[in-house]
Parts: structure tokens; C-alpha cells; sequence
């Protein structure tokens, strides 16, 4: 038996009205050594360095985050890119980035 259509919008909770939340602010390009500590703070540690590049890994991760220290400001895409592999919110990141700063 099919199930039955719902309305649109009705599994939105009221509480949670979109127009309630705060925008995120936009990811900009940070220094290596911030966006490496914001990755410690999140439990990642050094596993190893070969030339610029810097690898962290954390257990239950399954792909390392790999960072460059040159140039010295990380491009917002491997920002992001780092932060899918790592399993980071946008939201979580910019807490460890104020607590990191």
C-alpha cells in the first residue's frame, strides 16, 4: 500500500524556523599553523611531513588530512575539502577556529 503524500513543509519543526538562524559566515583562506591547530583541536595529530606537505590522521577517520605550508595561506578549497574528509561541519569549524585563533 502506497503511503500518503505529506503537505510541503510539514516536517518542519516551528522552533527551527529557518528565518531564525544565523547565516554562517563565508569560508576565507587561513594560515597553515591556525588550520593545523584547528584540526588538533578536533583530536587529529601529525603523522608525518614530506617536504611542505603536513599529514593528520585521528582513529575513526578513514582518510588522513593533508595540509601544504606553502603558500602559507590555505586556499578556502582545500579548506573545505579537508573539512568533508575530516567529517567537520562548517559550524564546528568556526568554533574550533575562534578557539584556535
Amino acid at each position: 500500500m502506497p503511503t500518503p503524500a505529506r503537505a510541503i513543509g510539514s516536517n518542519v519543526n516551528p522552533s527551527r524556523s529557518i528565518s531564525s538562524r544565523q547565516p554562517l559566515p563565508s569560508l576565507t583562506a587561513v594560515d597553515y599553523r591556525i588550520l593545523i591547530r584547528v584540526f588538533e583541536l578536533d583530536g587529529f595529530v601529525v603523522s608525518r611531513q614530506k617536504g611542505d606537505h603536513i599529514v593528520m590522521v585521528k582513529p575513526g577517520v578513514a582518510r588522513p588530512v593533508v595540509s601544504k605550508r606553502s603558500p602559507r595561506q590555505v586556499p578556502v578549497t582545500h579548506i573545505r575539502t579537508n573539512l568533508t574528509a575530516a567529517g567537520i561541519t562548517r559550524e564546528r569549524h568556526f568554533e574550533l577556529l575562534d578557539a584556535a585563533r
